[in-house]
């Protein structure tokens, strides 16, 4: 096969990024908005060693396991499965973790039937927009394009709630009129990188910020009174500076326009403050399971202390303390652990301390909370939710020698989860079953929670 050569094609997979598979010859074809069960005449567009890519140039025939009333963005290729129906959805989510499972070498471990989000739209309370402009100065609000950074224009995205379209298009508007320049990446010019927003479930207030590339934004009076007039939603506007060559959305100075720099709300029965740069689950249906599956494994006694590490605003850690004698929470983020320490005294919970950390560095990750507890710290249950990289084994190594009864490990990436309970089972924990849930829907991120026990 050459680059520019068609052929007919029939779509027998889908990759997590949303990319249809068919062979010619034995050779793996990948074809953007194709899902299996497509007949295609694909044209080829790229030739690598291994594989090929091709394009759609007309379908012969379309998929049952089609359902294009999910997403009418037209142009946006975010999401991988915006042209899957939820039921192949899920079918499809459930054998990518058993996958990752029988490759880390654990084809024991029973994997249970993927909880489906209780909401499979309008389900995102927060969001991350890069911004672009057009060559004749027109400005793009939406997502990245799979493996680029070009900006799909998305600010009516169905997977958020209507008023952060709303909000956008008024940003978008006074961008526009005010002329004022986005950011480029290729010459590192331009004031405007991101719009950041979010929402709270209970009380519908949302937090609007603005990242920028330099230290100040002009007329920022006129937005503060524009979205104000306009939202009485919007509870804060920050601006957050990142003056740096880099793919981090959110630099380190925040400075607050109008308002407050946080939102509340309320999750697993705890009330909570959430700052711009806290980490805070983004599908609140999906994690009030999670969070109840997360407590049931933790099993705690009235005399057990509890270690909550990666622990961000203490959500998790905090909707289990009153079944514990202690809790103790750990966060590299400063911000996060301030707004812990606020939700431990505004929920009456007198049992937790919350401490600054770094799980990169495990000679200093309890020193803080040691130095003030004046004690050792020894867990009887730890709770892990670490990021997408999970954690490193130089980590799973010294939780080891803190010899916790049970580890309860909530995960947003099955193949790093497998990793490290590989690890783990070599350090003598055996691992239960594992729950899965779906925490972002038409995407293929799978959230996963499970428990191991000492042996």
């Amino acid at each position: 096969m050459k680059k520019n050569d068609t052929l007919t094609l029939e779509i027998t997979d889908i990759t997590n990024l949303g990319f249809g598979v068919g062979r010619a010859d034995g050779i793996v074809v990948f074809v953007a908005d194709t899902v299996p069960g497509d007949i295609i005449r694909a044209k080829i567009i790229k030739v690598a060693s291994s594989y090929l890519v091709g394009r759609a140039e007309e379908f012969l025939a379309r998929s049952d396991k089609r359902d294009p009333s999910r997403c009418g963005v037209s142009g946006c290729r975010a999401c991988s499965y915006r042209e899957l129906s939820y039921a192949e959805e899920i079918k499809l989510k459930e054998d990518t973790v058993k996958q990752e499972f029988i490759k880390a070498g654990l084809p024991e471990l029973k994997i249970n039937p993927l909880i489906p989000s209780p909401l499979v739209s309008e389900y995102r309370n927060k969001a991350q927009y890069p911004v672009s402009a057009t060559k004749d100065g027109k400005i793009k609000i939406g997502f990245y394009s799979p493996k680029t950074h070009n900006v799909s224009e998305a600010a009516d995205c169905p997977l958020t709630p209507p008023v952060f379209t709303k909000i956008l298009n008024t940003v978008r508007s006074f961008l526009e009129r005010e002329r004022m320049s986005v950011y480029d990446e290729e010459s590192h010019s331009g004031l405007v990188r991101h719009i950041y927003l979010r929402r709270s479930q209970a009380l519908g207030e949302v937090l609007l910020c603005i990242v920028i590339n330099g230290s100040s934004f002009p007329c920022s009076d006129k937005l503060v009174k524009e979205i104000t007039t306009s939202h009485p939603e919007v509870c804060g506007i920050v601006l957050n500076t990142n003056e740096k060559k880099t793919n981090v959305i959110l630099g380190d100075r925040y400075k607050t326009l109008w308002g407050k720099d946080y939102i509340c709300d309320t999750l697993a029965g705890v009330k909570l403050k959430i700052s711009a740069p806290a980490f805070y689950q983004i599908n609140h249906g999906t994690a009030e399971l999670i969070y109840k599956k997360a407590r049931e494994l933790a099993a705690l006694k009235d005399s057990d202390t509890l270690l909550d590490l990666f622990c961000g605003t203490g959500s998790i850690g905090l909707s289990m303390a009153k079944d514990a004698k202690e809790l103790i929470g750990i966060e590299i983020v400063k911000e996060a652990v301030e707004c812990a320490k606020f939700n431990a005294e505004e929920n009456g919970i007198k049992n937790a301390a919350f401490f600054t950390g770094d799980a990169s560095d495990c000679e200093k990750l309890l020193d803080e909370a040691k130095r003030s507890l004046g004690q050792e710290i020894k867990p009887d249950v730890i709770v892990l939710d670490p990021p997408r990289a999970g954690c490193s084994e130089e980590l799973l190594n010294y939780i080891d020698t803190l010899s916790p009864k049970r580890i309860v490990y909530v995960s947003c990436n099955p193949s790093t989860l497998a990793r490290d309970i590989k690890i783990m089972k070599e350090l003598n924990y055996t691992a239960g079953n594992v729950h899965l849930y779906d925490m972002f829907p038409m995407t293929g991120h799978v959230e996963s929670v499970v428990c191991l026990t000492r042996r």
